[in-house]
């Protein structure tokens, strides 16, 4: 049996603690400007391949989205929450080095989804 359990020294911050994601955003908790309308369904699509001196979560958010990926699934790959990864993505958008998309474009633009394709999937729908 042991005996009761004696604190130690003070172990190292923990790089993938909360301090991790300051460090990373610079201390912000949210996008700003053109950013701020992110969501998780949005598309990031990369314009140029990675920088030479970039900050390596930019560099992986440039990798990734070399074809369109969602915000949430980039969020699974890279292993950060939302909130963390919108900061990022503002950055890389405010620098010109992705582009932020609608996952389905509409129509005319701010009248909502095409009318014909809801109504082609309400009558695959019914058919089933």
């Amino acid at each position: 049996m042991s005996g009761p359990h004696r604190p130690g020294p003070p172990r190292p911050t923990d790089p993938s603690g909360l301090e991790r994601y300051y460090v990373l955003t610079g201390g912000r908790s949210g996008p700003g400007g053109p950013a701020a309308g992110l969501d998780v369904a949005t598309l990031i699509v990369s314009r140029s391949a990675p920088a030479p001196g970039m900050q390596h979560e930019h560099e992986e958010i440039v990798r990734w989205c070399r074809d369109p990926l969602s915000v949430a699934e980039l969020g699974a790959h890279l292993g950060l929450p939302f909130n963390i990864l919108a900061v990022l993505v503002a950055d890389l958008l405010e620098a010109g080095l992705v582009d932020a998309r609608d996952p389905i474009p509409a129509s005319t633009p701010g009248h909502g989804a095409d009318l014909a394709l809801l109504e082609e999937v309400l009558s695959g729908l019914q058919r089933l």
